[in-house]
């Protein structure tokens, strides 16, 4: 008897008895989906934040004062209250391995102009932002390298204030009210869309000083500095060592690189992995349960079809072979409708959702439809088995 000869005959069994089939999978289907629709969301979410991060680089260093001890915002549960400072971030350029830096002091302040204002982010920053944060200019030019130290009356906008202020207009060379403080417009960032929710194109951007004078601040905000992709693990510990020796022997300051932000998002995916597979296997069982109960039952009711069969010379091997791939078949499909309910929720979700990501791997689909396949062989083996051994004269005798 062939392969396709064996299929035949398994899925009429299965066909025979469609709803208690349909029953019997159900287990598979529910745990199926919900580690196609689980794990698509962390995936797509994952993929998101991937992308969000690295629209900045990948070679990218934040520091923060304040060191972190038990939450992930910088400063929280801090064991001093030293500031940053322009002088630090001068320090840090001369490590090996840096290569541009960005001292940041940031707040928000009503910009006016024309009659029309609105309250938005202000950004105090140096020339090094465009190389930094890979910004581009739109029209214009960014603030002009200078001492980070003296301030100087010159802004340049995000596209979005620069739309609700000027509207259509040309804003290059006109005056814009920081603050109340009277700042001349050198040029507009060309649109970077958001970043985890915000408007990044909804700023303003002056010189650090003139930000720490508007602000009243003597401390800055964030470093921020990129460095050469070789040398990272280098650079983070000469970092530390500069910051550490000129703050007195203390590291009051929290350094945050793409490879730990990223790192964290993995543990943190990695959990809800767990958690998915924790629920899926919950599912998984009760299906493999079904599926052995289905099977068992299936033999009580066929024990004169199997010694027939035995009686007229099919082997041990061919009935196993057949209740096995009977359980296979339950179990495949089940997980072919749990992978298409699952992906369907998805995009669904998705379509109601627009900004939730989603995404399903095909290794995923694959793997759920292997497990599924594992969990019918394992329910299968003991009715199998017993089917197999049967005596066919006790069985015939049973009938």
């Amino acid at each position: 008897m062939g392969f396709n000869e064996f299929l035949r005959l398994a899925w009429s069994a299965v066909v025979a008895h469609r709803l208690r089939s349909v029953l019997t999978t159900l287990g598979i289907v529910i745990g199926i989906a919900s580690v196609i629709l689980l794990t698509s969301i962390g995936e797509g979410t994952r993929r998101y934040i991937l992308s969000e991060f690295t629209q900045f680089g990948t070679n990218l260093m934040g520091i923060n004062p304040g060191k972190v001890i038990t939450t992930g915002q910088p400063g929280a549960l801090a064991g001093t209250v030293r500031k940053l400072t322009i002088e630090d971030a001068e320090a840090l350029l001369r490590i090996q391995g840096v290569e541009k830096i960005v001292p940041l002091s940031f707040g928000t302040a009503r910009v006016e102009a024309e009659g029309r204002g609105r309250s938005v982010f202000i950004y105090g920053v140096n020339s090094q932002v465009p190389d930094v944060w890979k910004f581009r200019i739109g029209q214009g030019r960014f603030l002009p390298p200078g001492d980070p130290r003296r301030g100087a009356p010159l802004t340049v906008l995000g596209p979005t204030v620069k739309r609700e202020i000027f509207g259509d207009e040309n804003a290059l060379g006109k005056y814009l009210r920081v603050g109340g403080r009277r700042f001349l417009v050198i040029g507009i960032m060309a649109p970077k869309g958001q970043f985890l929710g915000i408007d990044i194109d909804d700023s303003v951007y002056i010189p650090v000083a003139s930000a720490q004078q508007l602000f009243n601040q003597d401390g800055l905000w964030e470093i921020d500095l990129t460095f050469s992709s070789r040398m990272e693990d280098a650079v983070v510990a000469a970092v530390r060592q500069v910051l550490t020796e000129r703050h007195a022997g203390e590291e009051d300051f929290t350094i945050t690189t793409q490879t730990e932000a990223l790192g964290v998002l993995d543990r943190v995916l990695g959990i809800v992995s767990l958690s998915v597979g924790g629920i899926g296997a919950i599912s998984l069982v009760v299906g493999a349960i079904g599926i052995l109960t289905m099977m068992w039952i299936s033999v009580n009711e066929r024990t004169a079809e199997i010694g027939l069969a035995k009686a007229i010379g099919a082997t041990s091997f061919q009935i196993l072979t057949l209740y096995l791939m009977e359980a296979s078949l339950l179990s495949l499909a089940g997980g072919a409708l749990g992978v298409g309910l699952g992906i369907g929720i998805a995009r669904a979700l998705q379509w109601a959702v627009p900004g939730l990501p989603v995404h399903t791997p095909l290794r995923f689909v694959v793997a759920a439809l292997l497990v599924s396949l594992a969990v019918g062989l394992l329910s299968g083996v003991l009715p199998a088995r017993r089917a197999a051994r049967m005596d066919p004269v006790e069985a015939l005798r049973a009938e």
